[in-house]
């Protein structure tokens, strides 16, 4: 079952073409990594879901429906570098997307509602394993800590689709597979449809069920801005099939370079 699907996807911005032709159904609770030359579109893409930017042709539909044009609480992003608020503590920055829920104008609930959220931030603070830095502020954390606290605040308000733009790509070799680790376990216990742009292709085929190559089908040395990018391959993976293929070689020797 569809939970996205993109319907003759155009971005444009005056004479440019970001995006041309991009037609794809995203399945519900999928792992969809994202690949692709630099420019290619694929953060252009993500904002689409996000409903930060909106199709200047065409159509994106979530459940069936036309995506709201504006950012929602059943999708959460976490980006590279970490958009965590440096002026509060690891529990109020997960806290923090209750308070605007729960009471817009004010932007923070107090009593039973505060007691509430504070619990629910905790119990995700500790599945995301920062359970000991509650009190703690992000720049008294690593790099891979504070990754780990974007995840949870884009997982409070229990989104069904977390977008992750290159969430990896700042951090250790070592703090990178524990980041696999946990990603892959929200995936499967929080029932996520996941999107992940990556310029690391071996990630890509390791964490995705399936791998999204963004490039451009046609160029024109005269003018590169008038030809977009779609998804010019399209790779369903299984636990046998992780292997990068040989179409996708050029692209892995681009992305490691």
């Amino acid at each position: 079952m569809s939970i996205l699907s993109f319907r003759d996807v155009w971005v444009e911005y005056g004479e440019k073409i970001v995006l041309e032709k991009v037609e794809l159904e995203v399945a519900d609770k999928s792992f969809v990594s994202i690949v692709g030359p630099s420019g290619a579109g694929k953060s252009t893409f993500l904002r689409l879901v996000t409903g930060q930017e909106a199709p200047t042709r065409g159509r994106v539909m979530l459940d069936g429906e036309p995506l709201s044009p504006e950012p929602g609480p059943n999708r959460g992003v976490v980006f590279q570098r970490y958009s965590v608020f440096p002026h509060l503590t690891v529990l109020d920055n997960v806290i923090f997307g209750l308070d605007c829920a729960g009471s817009p104008l004010l932007g923070r609930v107090f009593g039973a509602k505060r007691k509430a959220a504070a619990e629910q931030a905790e119990a995700l603070l500790t599945q995301v394993g920062l359970n000991h830095s509650l009190k703690a502020y992000p720049a008294q954390l690593s790099g891979g800590m504070q990754q780990r606290l974007a995840i949870a605040q884009a997982l409070i308000r229990r989104p069904r689709i977390l977008l992750l733009d290159e969430p990896f790509g700042a951090l250790d070799p070592g703090i990178r597979l524990d980041m696999h680790v946990l990603i892959t376990e929200l995936w499967q216990e929080h029932g996520l449809t996941i999107l992940m742009v990556t310029h690391d292709i071996k990630e890509a085929f390791k964490l995705g069920t399936r791998v999204l190559a963004f490039d451009k089908r046609r160029h024109d040395p005269q003018a590169p801005h008038r030809f977009g990018s779609t998804a010019v391959y399209d790779f369903p993976l299984t636990e046998k099939t992780r292997q990068v293929p040989p179409e996708l070689a050029g692209l892995a020797k681009e992305e490691a370079a």
